[in-house]
């Protein structure tokens, strides 16, 4: 995988995963490329585009288009199952993901696909170990804040 973005209908970002060093400009550019391209498509047409040297592969739930950069030699179908496998682990978190949960928990959603794919590859292929991650994570975070909390003397 070269990269992952979830932009909004309107063509904002709302989440960006970079798997291969780009600059700015670049990123930029890309993620300009994307939003137009995908935007423009009919809703009925196929979810897999050919760009430069690239497959795109993209899928839309509810008011966000997660929208996926793989080699040409990789399977459409596997991206794609990658794409749905995110939103999965999203809605068993936060209920029924939305566009506002990624907003104002993107730090939630980046340490999420952050346990579920690494360098581009995924790195754990059952829900159940990342949500149980996930799990202890958040009970790690709430004893630090609990700990934190209480006085030093």
């Amino acid at each position: 995988m070269r990269f992952l973005l979830l932009f909004s209908r309107q063509g904002k970002l709302r989440l960006q995963k970079w798997f291969t060093p780009i600059t700015e400009r670049e990123k930029k550019k890309i993620i300009r490329d994307m939003t137009t391209l995908v935007l423009a498509r009919q809703p009925r047409s196929c979810n897999f585009l050919q760009w430069k040297d690239l497959k795109i592969i993209y899928k839309r739930y509810a008011s966000l288009y997660f929208c996926l950069a793989v080699e040409n030699q990789e399977n459409e179908l596997l991206a794609l199952e990658v794409i749905h496998r995110y939103v999965e682990l999203l809605d068993k978190y936060f209920g029924n993901v939305c566009e506002l949960d990624i907003i104002f928990n993107f730090e939630k959603a980046y340490f999420i696909l952050d346990e579920f794919l690494m360098g581009g590859e995924i790195q754990e292929t059952s829900k159940q170990m990342v949500n149980r991650c996930i799990e202890a994570s958040d009970m790690l975070q709430e004893t630090l804040e609990e700990y934190m909390s209480k006085p030093a003397f």
